[in-house]
């Protein structure tokens, strides 16, 4: 990361490499400009080089093929011809194959580890990371404002966009095939499994999803299970106990103004005993973890703040990490609203889920009017093309959350802070697990009485403990460390750096950014606090990149 330090790949590599007919000089620029690689396997016109020793899958007369998930398939047997999908699809992997005719570097199912590539001429040249990819960019970089637009007004990007006009991120369920016989790159998008076959309901009950998850975990021992107070991690918690693995748990404050986090995740690790950690976090580091977190993700998230003293400590747990990514919108609705429910064409149903997962309306009106119209009618275009495969699905809504959500910003935290480092285990994305999951109705899955039928017939002593996902409990209030004395002043710092920005902001933010640190604290309601965390984010991002990046005017109008 730029003015940073990369991360450590010790339970993941790093890998970087080129597909078609690439120039070995901009190659060997590639290697140098990242974490340290090694050869891992060299053809014609098919390169790939990793941070560790990487081993083929599958090796053969008619395939070699390279995985490097934090799931990888069993080795050995020769490949099938164009086989990449299953195993994208199987084990959430990116990979390389290089068969006679042609060599493909494809994503995995959902595209969890990311896979970024820059194109020249003919050549592709890709990389776990963004940053060796910028040496080899044109200078100055060229701002991508679509990628900005989806970061500042959902806190994610959307389809290839990253913050450079040059770096293109592949999609799930992807590749890039450099076609040895016919001279040319094409792109071969596929409808990973859970697409193609549309879900019925299969009559799934609670006690069969619990049977799944103890599947899913069996192949781990030791591990770390984060507790919340909320759904997904005391269901994995209650079955990894269940199961009688050796388990740890810790709890961290996410800095939302509120930590029954923290009490509710004491009575639930009491009740399962095993032990409990608490993890302090000191305001007055809130701007050092906020940037270490943002470098970390290259600026893709304004997420994931709070998480970075908490996936530090992870890092030398020994432990793999089981995280509850994509609970929500699998058991629960989440983000999944009755106006979406009942929407009676696909187009309001898209309007209506879209307003769900945008960033409501701050205290203030935060963007400038022309701004705000080009980034609505932005996201809008890329939303709906984000979804495109997933029209009409009898499951559309909640894979439309995973597709989009979660996997370009929740996974952030488990794929990319922790995940270099220590192994995240995502139980709820293993294969049968999430086919049957998916296949219980939306209306079963309404007010979480479903999701509640399968806490308790994991463990109905912690199912009926106080949960945050319960509404109406009483709240214990503490004090923002993004909104503290310490923060304000950064927060204040990088949101004058965003401001230069010609009519970015309302003249109603470029008021409160007048008025100094303090004027901040009125950024104290959920929209508000995600509408500043966005602006400070690209603020940062100015700070670490302007000197480098091209013309700043933007696309809409000047004000």
């Amino acid at each position: 990361m730029r003015k940073g330090e990369w991360p450590r790949f010790q339970a993941r590599p790093y890998v970087c490499g080129a597909v078609g007919p690439f120039e070995q000089a901009t190659l060997d620029l590639l290697a140098r400009s990242g974490p340290a690689v090694q050869a891992v396997h060299t053809a014609p016109e098919a390169a790939l080089l990793a941070s560790a020793p990487l081993a083929p899958y599958a090796t053969g007369a008619r395939a070699t093929a390279y995985a490097w998930g934090d799931r990888r398939p069993e080795t050995g047997g020769e490949p099938r011809a164009n086989a990449w999908l299953r195993v994208a699809e199987t084990y959430e992997t990116p990979g390389l194959v290089d068969e006679p005719d042609a060599v493909s570097l494809h994503t995995g199912g959902l595209g969890l580890v990311d896979v970024y590539y820059l194109q020249d001429g003919d050549a592709v040249y890709f990389s776990s990371l963004i940053e060796p990819l910028l040496a080899l960019a044109r200078r100055p970089y060229e701002v991508n404002w679509d990628a900005w637009a989806a970061i500042l007004t959902l806190t994610y990007p959307l389809l290839e966009d990253t913050p450079y006009r040059q770096i293109r991120r592949l999609p799930g369920a992807t590749a890039l095939t450099w076609s040895r016989r016919e001279r040319r790159l094409r792109v071969d998008r596929r409808a990973p499994r859970w697409v193609r076959e549309e879900p019925v309901d299969r009559g799934v009950t609670a006690g069969d999803l619990v049977a799944l998850l103890h599947d899913a975990l069996k192949p781990y021992e030791r591990v770390l299970v984060p507790v919340s107070g909320g759904y997904d991690s005391r269901l994995l918690a209650s079955v990894a106990v269940a199961r009688k693995m050796d388990v740890e748990s810790w709890t961290t404050s996410p800095d939302d103004g509120l930590d029954n986090d923290i009490d509710f995740a004491r009575y639930i690790t009491r009740e399962l005993g095993i032990p409990h950690r608490i993890m302090p976090q000191d305001p007055a580091a809130y701007p050092q973890e906020a940037l270490w977190a943002a470098r970390r993700l290259e600026f893709l998230t304004s997420h994931h703040a709070w998480y970075s003293p908490f996936a530090r400590e992870v890092h030398g747990a020994g432990r793999a990490l089981v995280d509850g990514l994509a609970g929500g919108p699998l058991m629960k609705n989440f983000l999944i609203t009755a106006d979406a429910v009942g929407a009676g064409t696909g187009a309001s149903r898209r309007e209506a889920l879209l307003k769900a997962l945008a960033t409501g309306d701050a205290h203030i009106p935060v963007l400038g009017e022309a701004a705000a119209a080009f980034m609505g009618d932005r996201v809008r275009a890329a939303f709906t093309r984000a979804t495109s495969m997933l029209h009409g699905h009898r499951a559309e809504l909640p894979l439309s959350v995973l597709h989009t959500r979660t996997v370009r910003g929740i996974a952030r935290s488990p794929v990319n802070l922790v995940g270099p480092e220590a192994t995240p285990v995502f139980a709820f994305l293993h294969p049968e697990f999430f086919d049957a999951a998916l296949s219980v109705p939306v209306v079963r899955k309404e007010g979480g009485k479903f999701y509640r039928e399968v806490l308790r017939a994991a463990n109905p002593r912690v199912a009926a403990l106080p949960s945050t996902n319960t509404p109406l409990l009483p709240n214990r209030r503490v004090p923002l460390r993004s909104n503290g004395p310490v923060a304000r002043e950064w927060n204040h710092r990088m949101l004058v750096r965003a401001a230069r920005i010609p009519g970015l902001m309302s003249p109603q933010m470029l008021d409160a950014i007048a008025g100094g640190p303090d004027a901040l604290t009125a950024f104290g309601s959920w929209n508000s606090r995600f509408w500043l965390r966005a602006l400070v984010a690209f603020g940062a991002w100015l700070a670490d990149y302007e000197d480098v990046l091209g013309d700043l005017t933007p696309p809409w109008p000047a004000p």
